[in-house]
């Protein structure tokens, strides 16, 4: 297995050498085939080892070489093979080579189309590290270099000021969560003398309940998935980051990256069950992201905008799970929202294509008929969000709500109207980009066509494990145990504690009390549906442009004027601090430094004159400082 795991590893980092260093020479479609077929082959490995591996086998650890050591503490560079990892690792590599087939055709006119592959599979390479890593500081390479591969690929079109704004907003408020999971790993080692997962949930015990320790621990790292899952208050640069490529979207925005911070908890939950506190100050964030995010969704009118916020609502409704104990719920909607979030960022890239990249949905309309494949997919992918029955949002979304309500009903209501938001707002993206008149321009309309194949089966293959992918972990009321699948996979990279909380709180709900919960649910998916098709197909009712809405809809439509709050409370602080540090530097230090500089000079000018050359100059200063001696000398006696 050790051969297997390097080459996991390793494969995506062959591409980005080659593509890196010669893609400039290369053909597109090798450079494009190559970055592909290394995701695709890390996939086919990852899967035989899936195969062999059963809830009961024990982690597995890959010990490339003893790093360093430092104050006792031991640090290898390796890796980790466990459930969990494996997880991670098939919807990274799977899903990414998914993506990587998409970009070959999205990205085929593009100057710069060997520099995106590369930084495709580097960020692959880091995901990679980031799930595989046997400790925490190996996930804070893959950590940091995730980031560096988002603010690259953010800010790939660099020519457009505002793309690297964007690029810039997304690296800067990263390095502020990056801080706290780089404090909290520190804390780690100084209480436990450790930093590799096995050895810290094996002394975890040494932490009091819900001590002093445990919560500055538990809160650092939390604060490092707040900002890479973009939660509140660091979620303003998700949505801005929309301005890279779809793929970018999809693969970094959607269906891996900002899952890090899930995988973070998750992997920590030996750390996390022993910090209630922190426990409940997940879930009160969740909750404060999954509404704001899904209240801004609700008016937005560029399609990948309206996805941005829904992929940070999602992520609120992870850490809802993650705050409730629920881990491997938080897992299941992680991998069912990779499935459907990638598909809809990918048939909204297709819409885009096929619309001469207009992305403002008041300009598309009645496209059902023009992109068929796209809009069967994409319709798939909405009902998946929505909570269609059966389909995969639907089960992992059914979980989070039934560990909420198990928890306390209010949390259940509350979810359930969050439920119904997010149907609202991707149902209304649905008709109003495939329904009704077109309403673009002649030239548009002209050059409205179906993406090649190589974008069009990406979607179907995405559309189909939206449909399937909740199979996976079935609820009891079909035949399976609310745990008897994902929750059995995953028991063995949970401590018993964890276990046994999570265990109580998804078998909490009697099985009627059950039934009637999921009723409502459905019932509401279908009401939603039935109103906003009203509303935007039977009425005709039209998006409007920002300026025009009045009310709640102008404050849905402009995000609570947040990044203005955020631009004039901080960013515009830093700013001016920074220009009277550039004048103090300027008028102060400047002055001083060269004051300095020229009294050196002027010293050596003269100096200079003394040292001409002449002998008999030397014999004479030589005879007068004797002189002067002998003088000081005989005076002193």
């Amino acid at each position: 297995m050790e051969n297997l795991v390097y080459a996991i590893v390793l494969l995506p980092l062959v591409g980005f050498l080659i593509n890196g260093l010669f893609g400039k020479h290369l053909p597109k479609i090798f450079v494009g085939g190559l970055a592909t077929l290394v995701v695709f082959a890390s996939f086919v490995i990852t899967t035989s080892i899936f195969l062999n591996f059963s809830s009961e086998s024990a982690p597995v650890i890959v010990k490339a070489f003893e790093w360093f050591r430092v104050a006792g503490i031991q640090v290898n560079f390796g890796f980790q093979v466990d459930q969990l990892s494996l997880m991670m690792v098939m919807i990274i590599t799977g899903v990414g080579s998914l993506i990587h087939l998409y970009s070959i055709g999205y990205m085929s006119h593009d100057k710069g189309f060997y520099k995106f592959f590369t930084y495709l599979n580097l960020f692959i390479f880091s995901m990679l590290l980031l799930v595989l890593g046997s400790n925490y500081l190996i996930l804070f390479i893959g950590w940091e270099g995730v980031g560096l591969c988002s603010y690259l690929l953010i800010g790939f079109w660099y020519q457009n000021e505002d793309y690297g704004k964007a690029a810039r907003k997304a690296f800067i408020m990263n390095r502020i969560g990056d801080l706290g999971l780089l404090i909290g790993i520190f804390a780690i080692a100084a209480n436990v003398n450790a930093i590799d997962y096995l050895s810290v949930a094996q002394n975890a015990s040494i932490f009091e309940l819900d001590g002093t320790t445990i919560i500055f621990i538990t809160a650092a790292l939390f604060i490092g998935a707040t900002g890479k899952s973009a939660q509140v208050p660091l979620y303003t640069w998700l949505p801005d980051a929309m301005t890279g490529p779809t793929p970018v979207s999809a693969l970094i925005h959607a269906a891996t990256m900002v899952t890090a911070g899930v995988y973070l908890v998750v992997r920590s939950n030996f750390l996390f069950t022993l910090a209630p506190t922190v426990q409940d100050g997940i879930l009160f964030i969740g909750f404060l992201t999954a509404a704001l995010a899904g209240f801004y969704a609700l008016r937005q009118n560029d399609i990948k905008k309206v996805l941005a916020y829904s992929t940070v609502s999602q992520l609120g409704f992870m850490f809802i799970a993650l705050g409730l104990g629920a881990y491997t719920t938080a897992m299941f909607h992680v991998m069912t929202h990779a499935f459907f979030k990638a598909l809809l960022f990918l048939g909204a890239g297709s819409v885009i294509h096929a619309m001469s990249n207009e992305q403002d949905m008041r300009f598309m309309g009645g496209l059902k008929k023009y992109i068929p494949i796209t809009h069967a997919t994409f319709l798939i992918g909405t009902l998946a969000i929505a909570g269609f029955p059966l389909l995969s949002g639907m089960i992992s979304k059914d979980e989070i709500l039934v560990a909420a309500f198990a928890k306390n009903p209010i949390y259940w209501v509350m979810l359930f109207i969050l439920a119904a938001i997010t149907a609202i707002y991707m149902f209304r993206l649905y008709y109003l980009t495939f329904h009704g008149e077109f309403r673009g321009t002649e030239e548009q309309k002209h050059h409205l066509h179906e993406s090649p194949a190589n974008m069009t089966l990406p979607l179907i293959v995405l559309a189909v494990l939206s449909v399937v992918g909740g199979f996976i972990n079935l609820p009891h009321f079909i035949g399976h145990g609310h745990y008897a699948k994902l929750m059995e996979w995953l028991k063995p990279v949970l401590t018993p504690e964890s276990f046994k909380q999570m265990e109580a709180t998804l078998s909490g709900v009697p099985f009627g009390t059950e039934m009637i919960l999921l009723a409502a649910t459905i019932l509401m998916v279908f009401t939603v549906w039935f109103f906003v098709r009203n509303i935007y197909v039977n009425k005709k009712k039209m998006a409007l442009p920002e300026d025009k809405y009045t009310g709640w809809e102008k404050l849905s439509a402009k995000k609570l004027f947040v990044d203005e709050i955020y631009n004039a409370c901080i960013v515009r602080p830093f700013e001016e601090a920074g220009k009277a540090a550039a004048m103090f530097d300027k008028a102060v230090l400047d002055p001083i430094v060269n004051f300095i500089g020229l009294g050196a000079q002027d010293s050596g000018r003269a100096a200079k004159r003394l040292q001409n050359g002449n002998v008999e100059n030397y014999v004479l200063i030589m005879s007068l400082a004797i002189g002067i001696v002998l003088i000081v000398n005989f005076l002193l006696k």
